[in-house]
């Protein structure tokens, strides 16, 4: 399915525009590093660290988590491996309203997400507090499924989904970027889907758009 091509199924009534390179799917299996962790709620914390503007860690346990401002956002979702999933409901704690109870030095440029295992993956700051991101604990109006991230995902839904940490555990201020998990192995540092921005090879001056 091309830029603007009707969705399979609703009759012409809705026209979707995908990013160039993506086909629309409602089902998928889930894509993730590693085995799906067991989750301890009386272990499980979630904490903010880096460049602080207090120089200190914010950490919330997963009772206090729950108490925080929530929000419900709707966007699509671009995976790398060529397809998209539309209107994807999600629930959750805005990176936003994250950043305001855990304020950043003014020198942060990027922020590193953590989740279990080490994974990770870094954007810039003005990537995270873009108003679709949600540290997201429901999808669809029920908690999350456990291979989809239980009890904690990130979702940045205008960059490619490598970059929607699930399972998360940590956020990372820092004062300059410097590449995650999958980064470091050859997918690209920005990940705009629009830009179809895949591979880093498409970092260097004049390499344009994956081969199709």
């Amino acid at each position: 399915m091309s830029e603007g091509e009707e969705a399979a199924g609703t009759g012409g009534r809705q026209r979707l525009r995908l990013p160039p390179g993506q086909a629309v799917r409602y089902e998928h299996r889930p894509l993730h590093y590693g085995r799906v962790p067991t989750f301890r709620p009386e272990r499980w914390d979630f904490r903010v660290f880096g460049a602080t503007e207090s120089l200190g860690t914010y950490r919330w346990t997963w009772e206090e988590f729950g108490g925080l401002p929530r929000a419900d956002v709707v966007r699509d979702f671009h995976c790398v491996m060529r397809f998209s999933v539309p209107d994807v409901p999600w629930g959750g704690v805005r990176a936003a309203d994250l950043v305001g109870l855990a304020p950043p030095s003014p020198d942060v440029t990027h922020v590193m997400a953590w989740g279990e295992y080490g994974y990770s993956a870094n954007m810039r700051l003005d990537d995270f507090l873009d108003d679709g991101v949600l540290l997201a604990t429901h999808r669809d109006g029920l908690p999350l499924a456990p291979e989809h991230g239980f009890p904690l995902r990130l979702v940045v839904p205008h960059l490619y989904g490598w970059k929607s940490v699930k399972w998360l555990r940590s956020v990372e201020y820092m004062v300059g970027d410097r590449r995650g998990f999958w980064e470091e192995r050859g997918y690209h540092n920005r990940a705009d889907p629009w830009g179809e921005e895949r591979f880093s090879h498409q970092e260097e001056p004049g390499a344009g758009p994956p081969l199709q």
